[in-house]
């Protein structure tokens, strides 16, 4: 008989189960919006970019003894620093760092050497240009002797089957004196 009192109740104030329909309708809402933005966050970045190989190869083991390690997949990245376009490909030459669990160059971190992504077709200067992060997975083709500078160089050149071109990173805010941006006084700059 109490159950009946408290329906009697709620039926009697049409407003409450209208109110609470809503709320769960916007919840609902709320939670699908969340899974489909994560989903699509996810889903840009490829699987074999995200995932390390079971054998991390450095730059460095491959510039002393390429013969041993051409034909092993890597997963490597870094920061670039130019690009050539060929007649049937693109060589984008890297300074090799560290990379995160999911495949992001580590940008403060120290260079690791340089390599050679050789892609199979033609990319974007204007997209691929000097300084953006690039991850790339591959097949090592070997060892290419340039120039840097007046230096004889050995580039390990990795023939790409999978790349991630990284967003662009704001540039850093200005921070007054009294840590909000925007305020303080001219030339003054945050951490």
């Amino acid at each position: 008989m109490d159950s009946n009192r408290g329906q009697a109740r709620c039926d009697a104030d049409p407003i409450r189960p209208r109110a609470l329909a809503c709320v769960r309708a916007m919840a609902q809402a709320s939670a699908l919006t969340l899974l489909v933005a994560l989903g699509g966050c996810a889903s840009q970045l490829p699987q074999v970019i995200r995932e390390a190989p079971a054998k991390a190869i450095e730059v460095a083991q491959v510039q002393q003894d390429p013969a041993r390690l051409t034909g092993q997949r890597v997963r490597w990245g870094g920061t670039i620093i130019a690009m050539t376009n060929l007649p049937a490909s693109t060589e984008i030459e890297v300074l090799a760092r560290r990379l995160n669990a999911d495949g992001e160059p580590r940008i403060q971190s120290e260079g690791n050497g340089r390599f050679i992504a050789q892609v199979p077709y033609f990319l974007d200067p204007a997209e691929y240009e000097k300084a953006r992060s690039l991850t790339v997975v591959g097949i090592l083709a070997g060892v290419q002797t340039r120039s840097v500078g007046d230096f004889r160089y050995a580039y390990p050149v990795v023939r790409v089957e999978t790349r991630y071109l990284w967003p662009k990173r704001p540039p850093p805010m200005a921070y007054g004196p009294y840590g909000y941006p925007g305020y303080g006084y001219p030339g003054w700059y945050g951490p």
